[in-house]
């Protein structure tokens, strides 16, 4: 910021007249206008308390904001913490719902497949039992051979 100090030379001081009040640098002065007595500022003594006093407030608001923003984190991380535990939530959920249909049709496919196994069974019992007629008729034909061949 620019208060227009820095063209004044160092040593320049400020002596305010008999009688003055400088409503910003009252402290700063000892003007005491009932006694008529005054004491002289430098310019220099002025911007170092102004630059204290900027300084200051400066790192008030740094550390204001910086309590703002830890506050906003704090904020945050409960946010993300809630959102974290509806989401277990609901993941966990779907995943119960997916576990139940992945039973429900391992169920169906193992009903499926027993029927088909039964059919399998019969198939086979079929087979075997039509190669033992098979067999038979095979050695009768075989007996009628021997039989009609001397």
């Amino acid at each position: 910021m620019d208060f227009g100090f820095e063209d004044l030379p160092s040593n320049f001081q400020y002596t305010p007249k008999k009688g003055c009040e400088v409503s910003r640098m009252t402290e700063d002065t000892d003007c005491d206008s009932s006694r008529g007595e005054s004491s002289s500022v430098s310019v220099t003594e002025i911007q170092e308390h102004r630059s204290s006093s900027r300084t200051d407030d400066i790192s008030r608001k740094a550390q204001e904001l910086v309590e703002k923003i830890n506050q906003s984190r704090i904020s945050n991380e409960k946010m993300i913490d809630s959102f974290q535990e509806t989401l277990v939530e609901k993941v966990t959920d779907l995943c119960m719902q997916m576990k139940e249909h992945m039973y429900r049709v391992f169920e169906e496919n193992s009903d499926r497949m027993q029927v088909n196994l039964q059919e399998l069974q019969e198939v086979l019992d079929s087979c075997t039992k039509l190669s033992h007629e098979l067999l038979e008729a095979n050695r009768a034909l075989a007996c009628l051979r021997e039989g009609d061949m001397p």
